[in-house]
């Protein structure tokens, strides 16, 4: 825990000047030392509490930026890694009555990555064609009095929706995840340089259908249609000409509660977990499964589902037209998507800077397919304010 660049004066506990020659720099690597060393102290006044404060009030030098970053990187997956203990219970209260369960993830270590207007999108466009679903969105930093006041423009028509933290030990319980939890907190296993919260919202999205069954939706997945008549299903993220997959992806999965391909992808994702390679958990981690379990009662469903707008091509879908000819194609964009898709994934990592530009594919979709309708609303009040200040 502690490295060589620790200031030892700087921690926190009660021992003589002399006794502090006992803890070369050269040991501080291994906690467990520091922690054996102190318990068999005896100028040591209340040695647990005193272990306490080695293991918080950590300092480490400023002008070693590497270390700096490291540690703040510890620390910030020591918070994502968080269990809330009243999660089942909570959990179980909330679905009551419910007819779809749906499920979307909002993980981060960053205080500055909010759940803003681009993700309240895909909760607006939810409940317009789910009105008798619910949505929990878990969350370590929504579940709070600033994440109720975000979803408070949809509580208050009456749509069911609530963040909850969730339970680590509960949700990876019984599952291989546990293991793999386990050994990341322990410091067994290397997270690797994808942020350890994309690959635990990669995980909890299988644990969670796996405990409960029901519809996982990404954040940036704009619902089209019912999806109450849905069952057991995957998208294909692209196909061949013939029609055969080529890739799956995780940004929706629906699936009855224990279904044998979630505990594959779950074992899967514990075995061969890699860090470093984006997508390896996620999308490529489905893919390959089904590929080695084609026969497991699911079904894979074609890209014009869930996927008919690749990700190299969504940003047509946020400019106006700009032309004749242009709003012509826009018009018949929207009747294709409308009428073959359940849904538009809008692939943030290309679009999230788009703005979603007046009578765009977009901007029609948006209006068409809310409750809150934020944007709507945000832009008739600006085209209002142009016309009555010309």
């Amino acid at each position: 825990m502690f490295n060589t660049n620790t200031f030892v004066s700087n921690v926190s506990f009660n021992v003589t000047p002399k006794s502090s020659s006992a803890f070369p720099l050269t040991v501080f690597d291994n906690h467990t030392f520091i922690i054996n060393q102190l318990k068999s102290t005896s100028v040591i006044h209340n040695p647990v509490l005193i272990v306490n404060k080695v293991i918080v009030q950590e300092t480490v030098i400023n002008n070693d930026h590497n270390s700096t970053n490291g540690s703040k990187k510890k620390l910030a997956m020591l918070d994502i890694l968080h269990s809330n203990q009243d999660f089942e219970t909570r959990a179980r209260e909330f679905f009551k009555g419910c007819e779809v369960r749906f499920f979307m993830t909002w993980i981060s270590s960053d205080p500055q990555r909010v759940f803003g207007e681009r993700e309240m999108l895909a909760v607006d466009a939810l409940f317009n064609s789910n009105p008798n679903g619910c949505l929990m969105i878990l969350s370590n930093t929504m579940d709070s009095e600033h994440g109720f006041q975000v979803l408070k423009p949809v509580l208050d028509l009456g749509f069911k929706v609530q963040a909850i933290e969730p339970d680590f030990g509960f949700l990876f319980g019984d599952t291989p995840a546990k293991s793999w939890f386990d050994n990341i907190k322990e410091g067994n296993r290397d997270p690797g340089e994808i942020p350890l919260a994309q690959n635990l919202s990669n995980l909890l999205r299988l644990v969670v259908l796996y405990k409960y069954g029901g519809v996982y939706l990404d954040t940036d997945f704009i619902l089209l249609k019912d999806f109450s008549g849905l069952c057991n299903a995957i998208g294909a993220q692209s196909a061949t000409r013939s029609g055969n997959w080529t890739r799956l992806n995780n940004a929706v999965l629906i699936f009855d509660k224990e279904h044998p391909l979630l505990y594959k992808f779950i074992e899967e994702f514990a075995l061969t977990f890699n860090g470093n390679k984006w997508g390896y958990n996620g999308p490529y981690l489905v893919s390959r499964v089904v590929e080695r379990w084609p026969n497991s009662n699911i079904s894979v469903l074609p890209p014009a589902v869930f996927y008919q707008v690749d990700w190299t091509r969504i940003g047509g879908l946020f400019r106006r037209p700009e032309n004749q000819a242009h709003r012509k194609w826009v018009e018949a964009k929207v009747v294709q998507l409308k009428e073959k898709s359940h849904g538009i994934h809008l692939w943030n990592k290309q679009s999230r800077r788009l703005k979603i530009e007046d009578e765009s594919i977009m901007a029609r979709l948006v209006s068409d397919h809310c409750v809150v309708c934020t944007f709507f609303n945000r832009s008739r009040r600006l085209l209002e304010s142009e016309l009555f200040s010309s």
